[in-house]
């Protein structure tokens, strides 16, 4: 019997929207937009650019900084959630926060080539922020008390410092006292000790999560575990510690079991067909892709264009 194929074109639109907004951003950027005409009309919309998600895995640093700007400049400031792994520059954060006045999530994960002073300038232009991870990548805390001087709205906090055993500071937590309205907090150091837990609990009255297990140092008291006993909800301690989320081994090797069967090379194979098709055809896709950013206007410069128009990509 011979099987059938589904075509992909008849799906009603709403559908095949939530399919593209499930590929990651370097997959929408370079092959999605490029399969058909519909595709890339759907991509155009500056909601489909809401959330980014950039990892670095086979791709240069250099392919992922254009790949990566290219986004944001399509989201046409309608950024809410943007996740940069193991890459970054302060060049990409200053475009991050000229063009997310409106973000709400940042991720940094294994970004050490982002400076205290980038991430102080971004975050005096991003007054809605309201989650915040940092890790793997090493920040003072005097540019993290400045996220939360100008980040009012901030509600979660992930931060891991575990891999800067060559610099300590005074009071690495002190920072927190400018966040108090957080509501979940994770912290990943060696550095917690009880008083600095205690003070916590101070200045964040509206915590609600705390998870402080893989804090392998510290060795709670018995009236500092009461009082965590009491007031957090949700909480997770050093001697219960079993970590289930992916972000903790993601960071320990650039090889992470997540990622190391993976080949972005041959998750589409858009091959050749007719031209009709409105598929991109030929072999040279890495080619293309260059000239594809070399070559398409700016979405500032189109603002002015439908986004539901018939033209082929």
């Amino acid at each position: 019997m011979e099987r059938v194929i589904p075509n992909w074109l008849e799906l009603p639109k709403d559908i095949t929207v939530n399919i593209l907004q499930r590929l990651s951003t370097v997959d929408i950027v370079t092959r999605a937009c490029l399969v058909c005409p519909l595709w890339w009309n759907i991509c155009k919309d500056p909601f489909m650019w809401r959330t980014i998600q950039m990892i670095k895995l086979h791709n240069s640093t250099g392919e992922l900084l254009k790949i990566c700007q290219y986004a944001i400049e399509r989201s046409c400031g309608c950024l809410e959630d943007i996740d940069i792994k193991r890459f970054g520059t302060d060049d990409l954060l200053k475009n991050i926060a000229e063009n997310g006045s409106h973000l709400r999530r940042l991720r940094l994960v294994d970004c050490g080539e982002i400076s205290d002073t980038g991430l102080i300038e971004a975050a005096k232009q991003l007054p809605l922020l309201e989650e915040l991870d940092i890790l793997f990548s090493y920040f003072s805390k005097d540019a993290l008390e400045v996220i939360g001087h100008c980040c009012p709205l901030l509600k979660s906090l992930k931060w891991s410092n575990e891999f800067n055993f060559w610099y300590v500071e005074v009071e690495p937590f002190s920072f927190i006292k400018t966040m108090p309205q957080l509501r979940h907090l994770e912290l990943c150091s060696d550095l917690l000790t009880n008083d600095e837990l205690l003070a916590i609990l101070d200045e964040c009255p509206h915590l609600e999560s705390l998870d402080i297990e893989a804090c392998n140092s510290l060795v709670l008291c018995g009236d500092v575990r009461e009082r965590c006993c009491e007031q957090i909800k949700n909480l997770r301690l050093p001697d219960d510690f079993f970590c289930d989320d992916d972000t903790y081994f993601d960071g320990l090797s650039e090889n992470s079991s997540d990622y190391s069967n993976m080949d972005y090379e041959d998750d589409y194979d858009l091959g050749d067909s007719d031209s009709d098709s409105g598929a991109i055809t030929g072999d040279d896709k890495r080619g293309y892709f260059y000239g594809l950013l070399g070559l398409l206007p700016s979405p500032r410069e189109n603002s002015d264009d439908s986004d539901h128009s018939d033209d082929d990509p």
